[in-house]
């Protein structure tokens, strides 16, 4: 009698299956793609609601507890309320998610932005005004470039954090690799599991290594100033 053929890794529900990664690689990359999409999204759109709310506290010194505060609550709520409060407004969407995401990130980059520019040294910018620098320039020459470390390391937190919350927008029907997470948890599909807990983890590591060459170029003063201590 022929000898039984062995059961597939996908029949076993073994945890590492090349089967099920060469059988769906296409859901696979569009889940990715899809993360991806909805994590710059977010860390742009957060990036750039920050700037101004920055530049107010910088400017109104009375504002920062109000405008912390409120990041900060904001921050404080957990992502599955604030999904479905946002649900009934912009229905089961991206829209949703990205909105969420958005607001998760600004207590992020608005603290790290504040810590930036007070690390200004005054002298500086007094120098800077006495050669006549007006506001406008001083922040583009002076402010932003020695604030940029602080920045950029508020960048790193907010980008890694939003890649694992990109996973909780499956809840709501638009999360990436989260939908593969969440299908495996309730079919107990080990291969699904692993390879989206795998993905996410790398995707993290791979942005995080690209803000840091990012932080690298922008900022070579700061380099070779650590290199002298």
């Amino acid at each position: 009698m022929p000898a039984p053929l062995a059961a597939s890794c996908l029949q076993q529900n073994a945890w590492i299956c090349g089967e099920y990664i060469s059988s769906r690689k296409d859901m696979i990359l569009g889940d990715l793609r899809e993360h991806i999409m909805l994590t710059v999204v977010a860390v742009v759109a957060g990036f750039l609601l920050s700037i101004p709310l920055s530049l107010l506290v910088r400017r109104f010194r009375r504002t920062e507890t109000t405008v912390v505060g409120l990041t900060s609550v904001a921050y404080g709520v957990p992502s599955v309320a604030l999904f479905a409060i946002l649900v009934p407004i912009t229905g089961l969407t991206a829209t949703t998610v990205e909105i969420g995401l958005t607001i998760y990130t600004l207590v992020i980059f608005v603290r790290n932005n504040l810590a930036g520019f007070d690390s200004v040294p005054a002298d500086v910018r007094d120098a800077a005004a006495g050669m006549g620098m007006g506001s406008l320039r001083m922040l583009v020459r002076v402010d932003v470039p020695l604030a940029l470390p602080a920045i950029i390391a508020g960048l790193r937190v907010a980008t890694v954090s939003t890649i694992a919350l990109v996973t909780v927008g499956a809840l709501v029907g638009t999360g990436g690799l989260g939908q593969e997470l969440n299908d495996a948890f309730s079919t107990f599909f080990k291969a699904e599991a692993l390879t989206a807990s795998v993905l996410c983890v790398l995707l993290a590591l791979v942005a995080d290594l690209l803000i840091v060459a990012l932080g690298r170029v922008l900022t070579p003063w700061d380099r070779a100033g650590r290199r002298q201590r």
